[in-house]
């Protein structure tokens, strides 16, 4: 039996796909292992999506390329976004490299694991001569790689949107939804496996079912999910500004296991700079935005990604965002220095910025949302809230680390966990009453009060 080991890069979209591939080779009989050393093959599923992510992927194929010669290595597979992208160049300067397939070809992925199997496929891009384009079902194997108590569930592929610094159409294609009863029947099955808290995600969550001829797509599918028994999270991720409706916002404000929640990229407050970057909205309608999801949602924690040095981005432009950022006082906030890639419509933009000037206005921002989170932590000190336990902490084997509703995993802080009274026995995946007792830029210190319902 052969071991295959995966190493998947980027977002929890690229993580989904990669539990797809090692799913299909699990059906097939191939041993799935984590240990890279021990692996006769390697798949790395990439991303390349900004010049960061695109060098960490070339990184990570070159450090398992080395094990060819360290390891048991036979056979080195590139999968995803940066072999949509630069196929040619990888194997070419990558000798390694055995095969690789883009991110419409996952079923590919037990075609090309077997020596002698295909070596180069053809890669498409989004446009009327492509293929079929890859998205998942409930029938699809899945070897999930998360907890076991928490799941991605991918609902749509794709994105029909023209933002400026954009690539993702050209990677991904045309946007397209899951039908609800496939949806339905994939958290009911992983509910049934001890699944309790799903995370909808796709690049365009809000409009989900949009091209289905659904209205309000989004909403009528989180209402059904959480109906079904054993969800006690729910949340979704990456929701465009303008397509937030208000039976989205009625939704969750009416179901306890809808997570007060809400991820919205807005990118930029200046109108000039979100007019450049494509995007529809400016800063008096955002703010009327948020005023809205606050007044219908009490309590509800929200998360923003802005980019900074932006072409033609200013000071003046800047300055917008910075006030926009402490007027609205959001709960989470990442800050992306602009990254020129030659494929996105704003590589070819004049008033280019300076990337010294980029990095120290997104080194700013980040200090300026630090000061309103820490205000924001220490508000939450005294309270007791419902936490997700996940196990012992990254910091300390001495600390345990859980999450509030308002953390969503892997991207925003946690509670870090340093007392709890005798008797109380809880394992990773149970839900726990804590008591805040400190608070830092991002984290939370707690001590366990009583074990969860």
């Amino acid at each position: 039996m052969k071991k295959v080991g995966m190493v998947s890069l980027g977002c929890p979209k690229n993580l989904v796909d990669s539990e797809v591939m090692m799913g299909l080779l699990a059906r097939q009989g191939y041993e799935i292992t984590a240990d890279s050393g021990s692996a006769d093959v390697l798949v790395v599923n990439t991303c390349g999506f900004i010049d960061s992510a695109r060098q960490e992927s070339i990184d990570a194929i070159l450090e398992m390329a080395r094990l060819k010669e360290t390891g048991n290595l036979k056979r080195l597979i590139v999968a995803g976004c940066l072999v949509e992208r630069y196929q040619d160049e990888l194997r070419r300067e990558i000798p390694e490299i055995d095969a690789c397939i883009g991110v419409n070809q996952l079923k590919e992925i037990e075609a090309v694991v077997e020596p002698g199997g295909r070596q180069a496929l053809p890669i498409y891009s989004a446009g009327a001569s492509a293929p079929e384009l890859f998205l998942y079902d409930e029938t699809t194997p899945r070897l999930r790689a998360t907890a076991p108590y928490t799941a991605y569930v991918k609902i749509a592929e794709g994105c029909d949107h023209t933002c400026a610094f954009c690539i993702i159409p050209s990677l991904r294609g045309s946007f397209r939804s899951r039908s609800p009863e496939s949806i339905r029947r994939e958290v009911e099955m992983l509910a049934a496996q001890g699944v309790r808290e799903f995370v909808l995600i796709s690049q365009d969550t809000t409009t989900y079912g949009s091209d289905l001829g659904l209205k309000d797509g989004l909403a009528r599918l989180v209402g059904s999910l959480a109906d079904v028994a054993g969800v006690e999270w729910l949340r979704f991720l990456y929701c465009y500004p303008t397509a937030i409706t208000d039976e989205l916002l009625n939704v969750m404000a009416s179901r306890p296991n809808v997570c007060k929640y809400f991820d919205i990229p807005l990118q930029h407050a200046s109108r000039r700079m979100l007019g450049r970057m494509r995007r529809g909205g400016n800063r008096e309608s955002y703010q009327r935005l948020i005023e809205r999801i606050r007044a219908r949602v009490p309590g509800v924690a929200i998360r923003t990604t802005f980019i900074v040095g932006f072409p033609g981005e200013r000071e003046e432009d800047f300055d917008e965002l910075v006030d926009f950022v402490r007027a609205v006082k959001f709960d989470r906030v990442g800050v992306f220095a602009y990254s020129d890639e030659e494929t996105a419509p704003a590589f070819g933009l004049d008033e280019k910025v300076d990337k010294t000037v980029a990095r120290r206005r997104e080194r700013w921002l980040m200090k300026e949302q630090a000061r309103i989170s820490r205000r924001k932590n220490r508000a939450l000190v005294g309270r007791r809230v419902r936490v997700l336990l996940e196990g012992k902490s990254k910091e300390s084997d001495l600390l345990l680390e859980g999450r509030m509703e308002s953390q969503a995993p892997e991207i925003d802080g946690s509670i870090l966990i340093n007392d709890a009274p005798e008797g109380i026995s809880a394992r990773p995946g149970d839900f726990v009453t804590v008591e805040i007792t400190e608070a830092h830029d991002h984290d939370l210190i707690g001590r366990v009060v009583s074990p969860g319902e």
